[in-house]
């Protein structure tokens, strides 16, 4: 009988490393979402050539920090001029040989075009990142035009759906966990921002084709990015309690 004690001693170990293994998984059940970040558009005010873009792809940037500067070469005339006429009328006024409304008048041309030579360095409104640079120095830019996108990594979030009959259970303010797949399962924490208060049918690229068709509510977590490995656009696994 001895012959066959290794044997079993063998098939022993591996139905219980199953058995656990299957203890260990059961029931497990993982929200999928997908990681995004705010993005902010940076655009040009005025109508001029670029004349540098400072910055490129991946950058991180500072608020107020400069990211591209316009030629504006006939703003900043126009901007001189009405500079020397404000500080004519000024002094005329003061000797009584200008009518105030005229120096009045001046005064503004002077503040108006010094705010538009102003616009012609485009400033970061944020801490960020740039993720995409869209124009070079030379083209010419026109209000309204998109130069640069911009994120701020430190704060992104994902959305998982979760049915209505599980809503009870999450709560704005909530930890909850995240796991990057691509990272061995490595846990992140996460915080429930809000629920949507209105329900909408799963997203088709996250669900299974029979859990498509029901009604679910967008719950938004806001995601550690401390150490910046999560990036717009990756999937991401949410621990909700089920």
């Amino acid at each position: 009988m001895k012959k066959y004690k290794k044997p079993l001693i063998a098939v022993a170990v591996v139905v219980i490393a199953v058995i656990a293994w299957r203890l260990k998984n059961s029931g497990e059940f993982r929200y999928a979402g997908t990681v995004e970040a705010t993005d902010v558009d940076v655009s040009a005010r005025v109508s001029s050539q670029i004349l540098t873009v400072t910055v490129h792809e991946g950058t991180e940037v500072k608020a107020g920090q400069t990211l591209v500067e316009l030629g504006c070469e006939d703003l900043k005339l126009a901007a001189d001029i009405a500079a020397r006429d404000f500080s004519r009328s000024e002094r005329l006024n003061k000797e009584g040989s200008t009518p105030f409304e005229v120096f009045d008048r001046d005064r503004n041309r002077r503040d108006a075009t010094a705010l538009s030579v102003a616009w012609c360095r485009i400033a970061s409104p944020i801490n960020g990142t740039v993720l995409a640079r869209l124009h070079e120095p030379g083209e010419w830019a026109a209000p309204g035009l998109k130069l640069m996108t911009l994120a701020d990594l430190d704060q992104v979030y994902a959305y998982a759906y979760v049915p209505q009959t599980m809503l009870h259970q999450i709560k704005p303010g909530q930890d909850v966990r995240a796991y990057l797949p691509e990272s061995k399962d490595g846990v992140r924490r996460g915080t429930v921002a809000f629920i949507r208060s209105e329900a909408e049918f799963t997203p088709k690229n996250v669900q299974t084709r029979e859990e498509r068709t029901r009604l679910v509510y967008g719950v938004k977590v806001l995601l550690d990015n401390a150490d910046r490995v999560l990036k717009p656009g990756m999937p991401i696994e949410i621990d909700l309690p089920h």
